[in-house]
Formats: structure tokens, sequence, C-alpha cells
């Protein structure tokens, strides 16, 4: 048998029946990455470290005193800081940095017993939707890699490690949509909590007021089980939010007679893939076999999202990453002053993606277009967080799609050309991120030729639970094979 292949739950209960130990548990999957360094999913191993916390739960599990993850062997995105361990955000302004701190999230895994494989491939400053602007290269998606097909981003690394059998389980960051559209590419299962669930303590900052950490996993019952974990309030982050972390297992099971589930006109424009419609219509027919009731609703201001969250969000970024000046860490390229320097380090360092959204950030915010753009973005974003909140008044959880496409070709000419098209695959996660709601995307099916197609389900903020009851349901419905 190949433990590797296990659900992160199923292994839970391997490791307390000892039907194998810790440290066979991590072994298999740091065998399983040697073998899959094709994949590019890992940018650091740390199989030192793995195994030396394996042998550290073996022995908590002999006294009978393991914690919630004990022996869980997780991928951790190169964005959470892991302190003695190089974190780069996969930029090259940093490739050299090494933490003296640990994130509050990854702080919360380790201390519940999990076991830290390696930092995860992402896009550079988790800016890009395919993971092709990493200073470390492009994830290949494991789904047919010999098509070498994007693995989703910015959290690429993470859903195709987990996708691949690499990690049981990954930690992810999602801006505008990072943990659900990658989710949704690699056939697996993720979720961006509310706003201020998880500390963002340790996360380099892309957008402040739209990151949020999440898990990404092989299953519902997973994500709630790692999520559980993250959650919790820090006094070191400002907007972290002081409130009861509920166990998000209770609510696997439960009936969803009389729920009522919102569809919104907006999500389903003229033209939209075929499939991805087809899916759509699926996952209402199964909620509603199920005793959900199926309600129209409309979030009338989602065609104004993509607009408001590319300036709101590089605006942010403009001012988060204006830290990355080659004088306190990071590489630095003199100059004959030290505006020169400033310029040299900055070139050299960033990524064009990066480059690009600093840049409108900074525009935005500048004299003269401060009002004509940033204020008025966040008036809007104002207006669809109130979309929301009048939808829920109708509804209990709202489903959508998760991505307009399937997984794209690396290097695609069409996404190329225009980094608008590489925006556009936002078109359905952005709004939540807006509204600081609680979001997942799972896997439903598969297009024709043969790729994953997920479904993303909103709820209210801090209502968790409806979203991990009815995905459970859907889950157990869609039947979807992961890829083993």
């Amino acid at each position: 048998m190949d433990i590797t292949k296990l659900t992160l739950s199923e292994t839970l209960q391997a490791l307390k029946t000892k039907q194998f130990s810790a440290v066979e548990l991590t072994s298999a999957y740091l065998q399983k990455m040697d073998d899959n360094r094709d994949l590019n999913a890992y940018v650091l191993e740390t199989p030192e470290t793995a195994l030396a916390q394996a042998k550290q739960a073996d022995i908590r599990y002999a006294q009978g005193t393991p914690r919630a993850l004990e022996g869980i062997p997780l991928g951790i995105k190169d964005i959470f800081c892991t302190k003695g361990i190089r974190t780069t955000s996969c930029s090259k302004i940093i490739s050299n940095f090494i933490p003296q701190y640990e994130s509050t999230v990854t702080a919360k895994l380790f201390n519940d017993g999990a076991v830290c494989l390696g930092k995860l491939n992402m896009d550079e400053f988790a800016m890009g939707g395919s993971n092709e602007t990493s200073f470390f290269g492009p994830v290949v998606n494991p789904w047919q890699k010999e098509r070498r097909l994007v693995a989703g981003g910015s959290s690429g690394g993470s859903a195709a490690a987990v996708a691949a059998n690499l990690c049981a389980a990954a930690t992810g960051t999602d801006t505008g949509g990072s943990i659900r559209q990658p989710a949704a590419f690699c056939g697996i299962t993720g979720i961006k909590p509310t706003y201020g669930r998880c500390s963002r303590y340790g996360i380099m900052a892309f957008a402040s007021s739209l990151d949020q950490a999440g898990p990404i996993a092989k299953s519902v019952e997973d994500c709630a089980i790692l999520l559980k974990s993250m959650s919790g309030y820090d006094d070191k982050d400002s907007t972290s939010v002081n409130k009861e972390v509920p166990d998000f297992r209770t609510s696997l099971g439960q009936s969803i007679k009389g729920l009522k589930v919102g569809i919104p006109q907006e999500y389903r424009p003229q033209g939209l893939n075929e499939e991805i419609a087809a899916q759509w219509d699926k996952g209402i027919e199964i909620l509603r076999n199920a005793g959900a009731e199926i309600v129209n609703i409309s979030l009338p201001h989602t065609k104004y999202a993509l607009a408001t969250y590319y300036i709101i969000a590089p605006a942010e970024a403009s001012s988060n990453l204006a830290r990355y000046d080659g004088l306190r860490y990071g590489i630095r390229v003199d100059g004959t002053h030290l505006d020169d320097m400033y310029i040299n380090s900055r070139t050299e360092g960033f990524g064009r993606e990066v480059k690009r959204r600093i840049m409108i950030g900074t525009y935005v915010l500048s004299a003269g277009y401060y009002d004509a753009y940033y204020r008025k973005a966040q008036k809007v974003r104002r207006l669809i967080r109130d979309d929301f909140i009048k939808a829920f008044e109708k509804c209990d959880v709202i489903l959508t799609p998760t991505a307009p496409t399937p997984a794209f070709a690396i290097g695609d000419k069409e996404v190329l050309k225009n980094p608008i098209n590489m925006w556009l695959n936002d078109v359905f996660t952005v709004s939540v991120n807006l509204a600081g709601l609680p979001a997942m995307s799972l896997p439903v099916g598969l297009s024709h030729d043969g790729l994953p197609l997920g479904l993303q389900l909103i709820a209210p903020a801090f209502d968790e639970q409806t979203i991990f009851k009815t995905a459970a349901v859907l889950e157990k419905e869609a039947k979807f094979e992961r890829l083993k």
C-alpha cells in the first residue's frame, strides 16, 4: 500500500492504530518528493527537520500523548516565515532570506505535531494565477503532466504537491483566489476562511486587507481538520478576530434539507465555458436532490470586481513591497548614488509581474489619481460587500464555478500576450476577498480531455460550518476521484 495516497484523516487514524510509524510515513513522502522533482512543487526540501519531527511524533504516540496533527507531513507555502528555514516568497530579491521568527499559522501547526517537509513553490509574492512568475520556475500540474499544464496560482506548488501526494496537506494563502483556483486546476480541495480567522503574522504581505491563510488538502474533512489548527486570535496581528474557533468537523454529515443555496445570475455570463456550466448544473442538482432549496440571487456589482481588485491589491502591494530596497536584507546591487542602488536592486530583484503591479499601485495612489481610482475602488468594494449581505438575506450559501476554464498550458501565448487574460482567471474568486467572506473550492468532475473542474461555495462571514456541511454533501455525491 502506498501510504502517501491516504487522506490526512485516514493517516491520523493509521498512526494512532500503529499501522505505520511517523518516521516511515515521512520517509515515504520524502521518497515521493524525490521521484517527482520534475513537478517543481518544492523550492526547498527539509528532510532532516522532517525526520527529527517525525521521531518526536513517534515518541508522543508511544507515550499516548499525540496532538491534533501528530506526525502529519505538511508542505508549507514559501510565503510563510519559518524560523531558521529559508523563506523567499519565490522572489530573487530575498532569495537568501532566513527568518529568525515563525509565522503564527505554521507555529500553530507545528505545535499540534505537524511535520515540515519543505517550502512550496508559488507565484512571486503571490502575484500571479499560474505559478509562472516564480523565481524558481513554473510548477507543473500533476494531471497529465506530459502536457505541461499550469497548476494555478499563486499557491500552485501547494496544490500540485497535495494532488501528487507529495505531502498529506499544505498551507496556502488567498488574496484573490490563490487557494481556490489552483485547487480547482489540480482536482483537490481548498478553503479561504473569513478574513481575520487566521493570523497574518509572519506571512509576507501582498495586499494586507485581502490576504488570508488557509488549507489545501485531499478532502473536505482534511480541510476541516487543518483549518481548526490554523485558526485563532493572535495579538500580533491587528486584523486577527477574537472569535471562538469551532470544530469544523462537527458540520460534516449534517443534513442540508431546507438549506437555501443561492445561484448568482452574474456568474453565468454569455459565453461561459459549456463544461464549466454543466458541472455547475450538476452541483445544483446534487444539492437539490439532497433537500436544499435553490434560490436565484443577484450580485449586481460583480462586473466591477476585477477592476476594483486590480486597483486595491496593487496599491497595497506597492506600499508593502517598498521595504525591499536592498538596504536591510535581500540582494543589493550597488550604484553610484543611493537612488541608483534602490533602482538597481529592485530592477534586478523583482520579476516582471511584480514590477507591473508596483507601478499600477504607485500610480493609483499618486497625487491627482488617488480620488479618481483608489478612493472610488474602495467605495465600489463596499457596494460589492453590500451585495453579499443582501444576498444572504435570501440564502444560506452561494454556489458558483471556481474558475472560468480548466488548467491551461505553461507558456500559453494568448495568456502571455496580454496580462489581462491572466487576471480574468480570477473573475469568480476576487469578490469573496473584497468582501472578506469564506469560500471553498472542491472538484466535481472532469473536462472532455480529463482535466479537473471545481465548484465554489461562499458563506457569510465566520460561517465556515455551512460551507463544510454543504461541501461534504457535494463531495459525497459528485464521487470525484483524486489523482492516484
